[in-house]
């Protein structure tokens, strides 16, 4: 019995000092969110009520946590803080403090109708007849729940009538999500081939000659912080004039058909671990698509395509970051596929530098892609109430400069023999100058080279709205 009292004495003040390493989240409270629901805030930390965590870790995983709050788009400032703390249990009270940003966006459209900016300016002229004007409504966290809806009506270029609506969560755990979208577009222009990878088109002044609607329903699952499930099902009905098949491509949608209508479904998982999404400092990114169009109800279409892309971002010092890159396409149907799903690169963000230009159609690609940057300057501006709206009175900016590296390979095994881009290896790079405004407005204006011994100044805009 002694020696059991003798143990009981020297183990006690160790239990004691090991207690001492470790905190109970007691509570966390929120302020600042006007319009956001608390919950929305807590399902992004990395720590919650009832929580025990080292309290070596506590630091970093609360600068973690106003990171993944930031994150959601939905707010320019997020701070974490003690609010209390209880020395003798370490009970510890958290505040997070939020600054909700503009979420309300009744704003006009105005907007180019080419793939980008360079498109437009240099090869269609600047012509105004190319743009796209309307209206839409959008609102970034329509009920306080991050959840988003948008209405537009555009015209111009593009005749285009859409609704969307995003709920990020609809279950007690805050894992399950549900989003659809609806719309319908026309064109009286349409780039009906690809030749020497450049888009030939064709317009009537008069008709609409492609029209399109679609509908996707998909329901998200998120289990984790970091990882995304979708799973997708829609519908497509495309339809061209019949001038377009008869004497321009008679393989626009395969089998000299004008008419073409399928249902698709597709799974998409995402792995996210960027420290800022819009422009990513470290962490990486992992995204992957598989989607079969057409499935036996129509004879129109009939692919099976994956899609990914994984993005590294490794800091060293204290203002230099290397950003890496690599994208992949893969048809496991190896036959021809309608003119206008054989993209592969040159639209959105699947493009190379100083390659804007062209376009690469095919059945597969492969894209690597490489940035050195270094943080050039940053500072904060205060405009005040000469900007009525408080969101966007102060305004971090940052400048940062980048140096490019790409390479990139297509394979198109049917129309190769009209592009001769296609079925090689491609090499673009340069310098460029990246600005990034408040937290998710990115400029990127920079001067590139290719293979092709062609060079020129391009811009690049996302602005995340």
């Amino acid at each position: 019995m002694r020696i059991l009292l003798w143990l009981a004495l020297i183990i006690a003040p160790c239990i004691a000092v090991a207690q001492m390493d470790y905190v109970y989240i007691d509570s966390i409270s929120v302020q600042g969110n006007k319009k956001t629901k608390k919950s929305i805030i807590l399902r992004e930390m990395l720590v919650g009520e009832g929580d025990t965590t080292s309290l070596a870790e506590l630091s970093a995983l609360m600068d973690r946590s106003e990171e993944l709050i930031m994150n959601t788009g939905l707010f320019n400032l997020a701070e974490i803080s003690f609010k209390a703390w209880e020395g003798s249990t370490n009970k510890v009270h958290l505040l997070v403090s939020v600054e909700e940003t503009w979420y309300l966006y009744p704003v006009p459209i105005f907007e180019l109708a080419d793939r980008n900016f360079n498109v437009w300016w240099v090869e269609q002229g600047r012509s105004l007849q190319r743009l796209n004007f309307g209206m839409e409504f959008a609102h970034l966290n329509f009920s306080g729940k991050k959840d988003r809806l948008k209405i537009s009506a555009k015209y111009g270029y593009t005749r285009k009538y859409a609704l969307s609506y995003s709920l990020p969560f609809f279950n007690k755990a805050q894992t399950l999500g549900l989003s659809a979208e609806l719309a319908f577009l026309r064109n009286r222009e349409i780039n009906y081939s690809t030749t020497d990878n450049k888009q030939d088109f064709y317009r009537d002044g008069e008709n609409f000659l492609y029209q399109r609607f679609r509908s996707d329903l998909a329901l998200s699952y998120r289990p984790r912080i970091k990882a995304f499930h979708d799973f997708i099902a829609g519908y497509r009905q495309n339809r061209v004039d019949d001038i377009i098949v008869q004497d321009y491509n008679s393989e626009f949608f395969l089998d000299d058909r004008s008419f073409q209508r399928y249902f698709l479904m597709a799974y998409r998982f995402t792995f996210d671990q960027r420290d800022v999404r819009p422009y990513p400092w470290k962490g990486s990114f992992f995204h992957a698509v598989l989607e079969k169009d057409g499935l036996g109800i129509f004879e129109d279409r009939n692919a099976l395509t994956f899609w990914s892309s994984y993005r590294r971002y490794l800091p060293f010092g204290k203002r230099w970051s290397l950003g890496l890159e690599a994208n992949a396409k893969y048809s496991f149907i190896r036959e021809q596929q309608p003119y206008n799903d054989n993209r592969a690169m040159g639209f959105g963000n699947q493009y190379l530098h100083g390659y804007e230009y062209y376009i690469m159609d095919g059945l597969d690609m492969l894209m690597g892609r490489s940035a050195l940057r270094f943080q050039l300057w940053e500072k904060g501006m205060d405009f005040g109430k000469a900007v009525p709206i408080k969101a966007f009175q102060k305004m971090p900016i940052r400048f940062y400069l980048s140096l490019n590296n790409d390479l990139g390979y297509t394979n198109d095994p049917y129309t190769a023999r009209l592009n001769p881009l296609s079925n090689r290896l491609l090499w673009g790079g340069g310098i460029g100058l990246d600005i990034v405004l408040y937290y998710d407005k990115v400029i990127q204006i920079e001067y590139s080279f290719n293979d092709l011994m062609e060079n020129g100044l391009f811009l690049h805009l996302n602005l995340n709205i």
